[in-house]
């Protein structure tokens, strides 16, 4: 059978890694304060309080919650803080920065988690162009967790990869 094709990816020792598989389900929202200032602009104490306290949180329920002000207005912390008292009954997360800031924190939460012995002294491959939104700071998270582990540590796929370290 000299005609025989031979998968040499399938037989390698290399281990992909998909950021795209550990990407948690959950709608994400960017929820803006903006509209509950008095023009756009002043925090009025009193009435964001009412706002916060009149508001159904229970709509975020399963929700990932990027807490934001797109006017220029100045927001003192405790006003975030006191809309996360309020959120976090009901959501899985609640950041404040934007959309982007938001899944990298997700992943800086999974990363932490990740158990990584089956990556020791282990070929891997850092898969990408995902169809998920898989913040580019994850990559950097993951290869920089994998790096003391991994006898080798590449991007891409098995086919078209591009070598970023090896251990010595």
């Amino acid at each position: 059978m000299k005609d025989e094709i031979i998968n040499r990816v399938a037989n390698s020792k290399l281990i992909t890694v998909d950021l795209e598989d550990y990407y948690p389900e959950g709608p994400r929202v960017l929820f803006d304060i903006k509209d509950w200032l008095f023009e756009g602009f002043v925090l009025r104490e009193k009435d964001f309080r009412r706002q916060v306290s009149d508001f159904n949180w229970s709509q975020y329920q399963g929700f990932y919650v990027a807490l934001t002000c797109s006017s220029d207005a100045i927001i003192p912390g405790w006003a975030y803080m006191l809309l996360s008292m309020h959120l976090e009954p009901f959501a899985k997360k609640i950041i404040v920065g934007d959309l982007e800031t938001l899944e990298a924190s997700i992943y800086q939460d999974i990363l932490n988690q990740l158990d990584i012995t089956e990556f020791k002294d282990k070929p891997i491959i850092i898969k990408g162009c995902s169809k998920k939104p898989v913040p580019q700071n994850a990559y950097i998270m993951l290869a920089n967790k994998l790096k003391p582990h991994a006898k080798s540590i590449m991007y891409g796929e098995a086919c078209s990869s591009v070598p970023l370290y090896k251990n010595k």
